[in-house]
């Protein structure tokens, strides 16, 4: 199966692919919004183009667990994501997502925080369906 993980921010919005049948993922791209406006039509380009079977997203809580600020907002990109797609979306915790990429794009040189956050998203799930796959 197909997936779509989204590391989502008002600013931009951080994309991954990854693979059931190998259990591995990639990071994709950045979809950078525009005016705090999300950029609808380069996600439906992304959704288009890789046709996924599942769309991740990731849940800003607190380190406490509890909801983020921005949950909200998240909310309604997933509500509208849903919709636009036809397919179904799953939360995935999102807490330290963004330090782990900051490291790891550090370690090699790339730009795609965004991206290897949402990958770190992917993966997550991964390992905690990894019976179920």
């Amino acid at each position: 199966m197909q997936i779509l993980a989204f590391d989502f921010g008002t600013k931009k919005i951080g994309v991954a692919v990854g693979q059931t049948l190998t259990k591995t993922s990639s990071p994709l791209s950045i979809i950078f919004n525009h005016g705090n406006r999300i950029n609808w039509p380069e996600i439906e380009e992304v959704l288009d183009e890789w046709k996924p079977e599942l769309i991740l997203v990731g849940k800003p809580l607190n380190m406490d667990g509890t909801e983020s600020d921005i949950m909200k907002t998240v909310e309604s990109f997933v509500k509208k994501l849903s919709k636009i797609s036809k397919i179904k979306c799953e939360y995935v915790d999102e807490r330290l997502t963004s330090f782990e990429a900051r490291e790891k794009v550090a370690d090699i040189g790339s730009t795609l925080v965004d991206a290897h956050a949402a990958k770190i998203i992917l993966d997550n799930w991964f390992n905690k369906s990894v019976d179920t796959l």
